[in-house]
Protein backbone atom coordinates (compact mmCIF):
# COMPACT_ATOMS: atom_id res chain seq x y z
CA UNK A 1 0.00 0.00 0.00
CA UNK A 2 0.96 3.68 -1.01
CA UNK A 3 1.29 6.41 1.61
CA UNK A 4 -1.88 8.10 -0.80
CA UNK A 5 -4.13 4.94 0.29
CA UNK A 6 -3.96 4.47 3.72
CA UNK A 7 -0.60 2.61 4.63
CA UNK A 8 0.13 2.04 8.31
CA UNK A 9 3.33 3.47 9.90
CA UNK A 10 4.15 1.01 13.01
CA UNK A 11 5.90 4.14 14.29
CA UNK A 12 2.83 6.49 14.72
CA UNK A 13 0.15 3.59 15.49
CA UNK A 14 0.40 4.11 19.30
CA UNK A 15 -0.24 7.85 18.65
CA UNK A 16 -3.43 6.89 17.33
CA UNK A 17 -4.80 4.61 19.83
CA UNK A 18 -7.27 5.73 22.32
CA UNK A 19 -6.08 6.14 25.76
CA UNK A 20 -8.92 3.55 27.46
CA UNK A 21 -7.50 0.97 24.97
CA UNK A 22 -6.58 -2.26 27.70
CA UNK A 23 -2.95 -1.96 26.18
CA UNK A 24 -2.24 1.43 27.57
CA UNK A 25 -4.63 2.00 30.10
CA UNK A 26 -2.70 0.77 32.53
CA UNK A 27 0.46 2.31 32.02
CA UNK A 28 -1.44 5.71 32.01
CA UNK A 29 -4.07 5.00 33.99
CA UNK A 30 -1.53 7.02 37.08
CA UNK A 31 0.12 9.53 34.96
CA UNK A 32 -3.44 11.62 32.98
CA UNK A 33 -5.43 13.51 35.54
CA UNK A 34 -8.25 12.74 33.43
CA UNK A 35 -8.13 8.94 34.46
CA UNK A 36 -9.97 8.93 38.03
CA UNK A 37 -11.98 11.74 39.77
CA UNK A 38 -10.09 13.66 42.23
CA UNK A 39 -10.92 11.88 46.11
CA UNK A 40 -12.84 14.66 46.52
CA UNK A 41 -15.55 13.98 43.87
CA UNK A 42 -15.90 10.35 44.98
CA UNK A 43 -16.16 11.13 48.52
CA UNK A 44 -19.32 13.74 47.15
CA UNK A 45 -20.47 11.24 45.40
CA UNK A 46 -20.84 8.35 47.98
CA UNK A 47 -22.36 11.35 50.30
CA UNK A 48 -24.83 12.12 47.54
CA UNK A 49 -25.93 8.00 47.24
CA UNK A 50 -25.87 7.92 50.95
CA UNK A 51 -28.59 11.12 51.35
CA UNK A 52 -30.47 9.46 49.02
CA UNK A 53 -30.42 5.81 50.75
CA UNK A 54 -30.89 7.51 54.27
CA UNK A 55 -33.59 9.81 52.89
CA UNK A 56 -35.58 6.58 51.75
CA UNK A 57 -34.78 4.14 54.85
CA UNK A 58 -35.98 7.89 57.10
CA UNK A 59 -39.32 7.39 55.75
CA UNK A 60 -39.99 4.24 57.79
CA UNK A 61 -37.75 4.52 60.54
CA UNK A 62 -36.05 6.48 62.72
CA UNK A 63 -36.91 9.62 61.01
CA UNK A 64 -35.47 12.24 63.83
CA UNK A 65 -32.18 10.86 63.11
CA UNK A 66 -32.36 10.01 59.29
CA UNK A 67 -33.67 12.83 57.40
CA UNK A 68 -31.48 15.42 59.15
CA UNK A 69 -28.31 13.29 58.10
CA UNK A 70 -29.81 13.07 54.95
CA UNK A 71 -30.20 16.72 54.30
CA UNK A 72 -26.65 17.45 55.53
CA UNK A 73 -25.44 15.08 53.10
CA UNK A 74 -27.37 16.08 50.48
CA UNK A 75 -25.84 19.55 51.26
CA UNK A 76 -22.57 18.48 51.66
CA UNK A 77 -22.49 16.39 48.30
CA UNK A 78 -24.39 19.41 46.28
CA UNK A 79 -21.42 21.75 47.60
CA UNK A 80 -18.72 19.86 47.25
CA UNK A 81 -19.87 19.56 43.33
CA UNK A 82 -21.07 16.17 43.11
CA UNK A 83 -21.68 14.72 39.64
CA UNK A 84 -24.92 12.78 41.11
CA UNK A 85 -26.77 16.20 41.74
CA UNK A 86 -30.08 14.86 41.52
CA UNK A 87 -29.52 11.96 43.63
CA UNK A 88 -28.10 14.64 46.08
CA UNK A 89 -31.45 16.53 45.87
CA UNK A 90 -32.98 13.31 46.19
CA UNK A 91 -31.64 12.88 49.19
CA UNK A 92 -32.54 16.32 50.63
CA UNK A 93 -36.21 16.10 49.50
CA UNK A 94 -36.63 13.00 51.31
CA UNK A 95 -34.40 13.79 54.13
CA UNK A 96 -37.26 16.85 54.11
CA UNK A 97 -40.29 14.33 53.65
CA UNK A 98 -38.70 12.15 56.76
CA UNK A 99 -39.37 15.33 58.84
CA UNK A 100 -43.17 16.17 57.83
CA UNK A 101 -43.84 12.66 58.32
CA UNK A 102 -42.31 12.57 61.88
CA UNK A 103 -44.32 16.14 62.52
CA UNK A 104 -47.18 14.18 60.87
CA UNK A 105 -46.96 11.79 63.55
CA UNK A 106 -46.49 13.41 66.38
CA UNK A 107 -49.36 15.47 65.99
CA UNK A 108 -51.59 13.10 65.42
CA UNK A 109 -51.01 10.47 68.30
CA UNK A 110 -48.08 12.22 70.36
CA UNK A 111 -45.70 9.49 69.15
CA UNK A 112 -42.40 9.78 67.96
CA UNK A 113 -42.24 5.95 66.04
CA UNK A 114 -44.69 4.35 64.11
CA UNK A 115 -47.16 2.22 65.83
CA UNK A 116 -49.68 -0.46 64.58
CA UNK A 117 -51.85 -0.45 67.26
Amino acid sequence: MTPQTGSRNPARTPAHTPAHTPASAGASAGASAGALPPARTRDADAMAVTAFVLGLVGLLVMNLFLGPTAVVLGALALRRNTTRPGRARLGIALGLADLVVLACLVTADGTWSWSLT
